[in-house]
């Protein structure tokens, strides 16, 4: 062995000792590190000023505020039209499977009626469920899902709701439309409510009601306070990246997120949900590929270095189509980007300006809308507040 040792040693001035060989090594290695140790030091610290300058980005980032003391002046004689408009729908005889039947002749094979709502474990696995990575799939998350899946007691929709022979559903957006039409006690006679993100109900539930079947949110929307969250509320979450895994497991086991994991979101995120397990459930992503690619027929996914594509669906419009597999009839209220009027407030609940919606990059608002206005004036859906289209 010391032979070989010596037939590779390059020092000819070295007896080739094995002393010698370890010192040549040795000092090798300290003409090689100083460089190596620049730029792994070097590398670490471009990522940290990286990371702080996202954190200042998003503790400064201020959008152009309306003034809520101009809100526009709502016509009493729309109320009532408004009002009266909602008790007819809900005068209507429902109608059983009609959301999915209407869905299927408008859409034909790109509708799917069989599409589950919910993920939940199975005994094989659904490939189109991991073409995709988040949110449209679960590629190379099958681990984290299946570890979700485990601590979560119930995965289908309530028995008490999936038993009723013929369901109503109302999806409430967060329009500032909502503002003065007074519909809370009409959205709350509906089966199934809908709620998005952090709509706030305290305070506002003469315009949007106050009962909560199903408040749909991604972690950056989940509301702060608990006054928001009602013990018989589903609480389905929209999966859209990597550290959303995290931040859910962290929710549903009770568990402190750790502050390096917090970094990686664009805004605070809720440090608890005071729900039980049993009252929450992990959306499809196939509800939000048959949604983006299917129905509103954005381009797939490309690589990450493409730039925005604008194929990420808003939450409102998945939950849309969630609704129509959900329920038999639905209807929408607290819908409609009106963006010719850019100072009109963008939300029922706060000052922000409808210009807002024109600087994002993540969503085709204009798609959606056209999307949204076929299905009120082909009668799939109903539209209460007239923010898409007014039939009142």
């Amino acid at each position: 062995m010391s032979r070989s040792g010596a037939s590779n040693c390059v020092n000819p001035r070295s007896d080739c000792s094995r002393p010698s060989l370890q010192w040549y090594s040795r000092a090798q290695s300290k003409m090689r590190r100083p460089p190596l140790l620049f730029k792994n030091t070097l590398k670490c610290t471009l990522l940290v000023f990286g990371v702080w300058i996202l954190y200042l980005l998003k503790l400064n980032y201020v959008t152009e505020e309306c003034d809520v003391r101009t809100v526009h002046y709502v016509d009493p004689d729309r109320v009532k039209r408004a009002q009266r408009y909602a008790q007819q729908t809900l005068h209507r005889e429902c109608r059983p499977k009609f959301a999915k039947t209407s869905m299927a002749q408008l859409f034909g094979h790109r509708y799917s009626v069989d599409l589950l709502p919910f993920v939940r474990p199975t005994a094989t696995m659904n490939e189109a469920k991991f073409k995709y990575g988040p949110p449209f799939g679960f590629q190379k998350f099958s681990s984290k899902v299946q570890a979700l899946l485990e601590i979560l007691p119930e995965h289908n929709f309530p028995e008490h709701l999936a038993a009723k022979s013929c369901k109503r559903c109302v999806v409430i957006g967060n329009g500032g439309i909502l503002n003065g039409l007074e519909l809370g006690h009409a959205l709350n006679q509906f089966d199934v409510v809908i709620r998005l993100n952090h709509a706030p109900v305290q305070g506002y539930s003469e315009h949007v009601g106050n009962k909560t079947t199903i408040r749909m949110t991604y972690p950056e929307g989940a509301p702060l306070s608990d006054l928001e969250y009602y013990s018989n509320d589903l609480f389905v979450a929209v999966l859209f990246k990597s550290v959303d895994f995290n931040w859910l497991q962290a929710m549903i086991k009770n568990e402190t997120l750790p502050f390096w994991v917090r970094l990686f979101f664009w805004k605070q995120v809720a440090e608890k949900i005071p729900l039980h397990p049993k009252h929450i459930r992990i959306l499809n992503p196939l509800i939000i590929k048959e949604t983006a690619f299917d129905i509103l027929q954005y381009s797939e996914p490309r690589s990450m270095f493409g730039g925005p594509e604008k194929n990420v669906p808003t939450i409102g419009v998945i939950a849309v189509i969630l609704a129509t597999h959900l329920c038999d009839e639905v209807s929408l209220a607290g819908f409609g980007y009106d963006l010719t009027q850019p100072r009109t407030p963008l939300h029922y609940f706060d000052s922000q300006c409808m210009a807002a919606m024109t600087f994002q990059t993540m969503h085709n608002v204009t798609t959606e809308t056209r999307l949204l206005l076929r299905l009120v004036k082909e009668g799939v859906v109903r539209d209460l507040s007239g923010g898409i289209y007014c039939e009142f």
